[in-house]
């Protein structure tokens, strides 16, 4: 059984990895996010992405990424930690750190026959698409499942710690 830090690689092995398994004819997808507190939204999403290749390829923004995009409060879960969570996941085959403002340096390293991200972004905005599209890639958005989003589950626990507190004193 391959455990599930055995899957979190560093930039310059994924690279070799990626060159290995297209010489293989393997398709390779490739995502991207912050993935704090992982819940089933994600867990669909990456499923929704396994299913578009042979391997999926997940990029996991660093502490201080995430900090730069949701704010000094994030990420609740520290990147080692969120590496190896999503890395977990059955339909997850390899992971990475990186501390870009944006994937855009790895996507073109990597070269993924399909780039995927979530349906809260639209075509245009998705960082990494002119160029995934100049080679003849996907770009594709996966649909958000309802009622799960870290920040909503946030919210949620902060409002149940919040009536809590005001029901004990």
């Amino acid at each position: 059984m391959v455990k599930a830090r055995e899957k979190i690689f560093e930039e310059e092995d994924l690279i070799t990895l990626c060159k290995d398994l297209r010489a293989h004819s393997l398709k390779i997808v490739f995502t991207n996010g912050c993935f704090d507190i992982l819940h089933l939204g994600h867990l669909r999403y990456l499923e929704e992405a396994k299913g578009m290749g042979d391997i999926l390829v997940v990029a996991i923004n660093s502490d201080s990424s995430v900090r730069e995009i949701k704010g000094s409060l994030r990420p609740i879960i520290p990147e080692l930690a969120r590496a190896e969570l999503v890395a977990g996941l059955h339909c997850v085959d390899v992971v990475t750190i990186f501390s870009d403002p944006t994937p855009f340096r790895l996507i073109s390293r990597i070269k993924p026959d399909v780039l995927v991200k979530g349906g809260d972004w639209a075509l245009s905005a998705i960082v990494g698409r002119d160029f995934v599209e100049s080679y003849g890639g996907r770009v594709v958005t996966v649909p958000l499942t309802k009622g799960f989003s870290t920040s909503y589950i946030i919210e949620r626990i902060s409002k149940i710690h919040s009536s809590f507190l005001n029901n004990t004193q």
